[in-house]
């Protein structure tokens, strides 16, 4: 896969790709895995994520199973676009974590980085809150990425694919609440429909 995302003279295989999944669908492992790749051939890349992200210390990407990174932080106010030519305007891919907390004009900076720098983008993050609506973020990414790409993983209670993120509170299913609360494995379950609306739990 990294090597169909290499620049081409001119800039002609750079695309924008949004690739999503539920929570537990190995989003975070896969940006380090991706990142390892480009590095292994001498390549540089640029690892960013979502300042409202808090779970781990800012500045740093962890996966469930233990493996982290340094990451550059996107606050609201933050230019996506001229961080990358600060940072390295000739790098051979830039990855995101947690996209789906990115503002409307984040995604236009990630398109532009295509665009206009030729560098590959590759936006990782859920799709759907909890309550089953799009995040701003992901919204934008499925109306702008060149290609979208499912990750997946199966419901917390059976074999059938998640394609929604349970909230808990005290251990009992939440329905309504504020959009953003972080949280991993104890606030959020990876289900499917049936148990989205149903969860075995007392």
């Amino acid at each position: 896969m990294e090597e169909k995302l290499s620049r081409k003279k001119g800039g002609k295989m750079a695309q924008l790709f949004y690739r999503y999944g539920t929570m537990n669908s190995g989003k975070t492992i896969e940006i380090i895995k991706v990142a390892h790749n480009y590095e292994e051939q001498h390549k540089s890349v640029i690892i960013m994520t979502s300042a409202l992200d808090t779970r781990e210390k800012e500045g740093m990407i962890e996966s469930r199973i233990g493996l982290e990174r340094k990451a550059i932080p996107i606050e609201n106010d933050t230019n996506v676009f001229k961080r990358v030519q600060e940072i390295n305007a000739h790098a051979s891919c830039v990855l995101i974590d947690e996209a789906q907390f990115l503002k409307r004009k984040h995604v236009f900076e990630l398109a532009q980085i295509v665009d206009e720098l030729h560098i590959p983008v590759i936006a990782f993050g859920l799709k759907n809150d909890f309550q089953n609506r799009l995040f701003e973020g992901s919204e934008n990414l499925l109306l702008y990425a060149d290609k979208i790409e499912e990750m997946k993983t199966i419901c917390w209670f059976c074999g059938k694919k998640a394609t929604m993120n349970l909230r808990l509170h005290d251990g009992k299913p939440v329905y309504e609440g504020e959009q953003i609360q972080m949280g991993g494995n104890e606030s959020y379950y990876p289900v499917c429909r049936r148990h989205y609306y149903n969860p075995p739990i007392k």
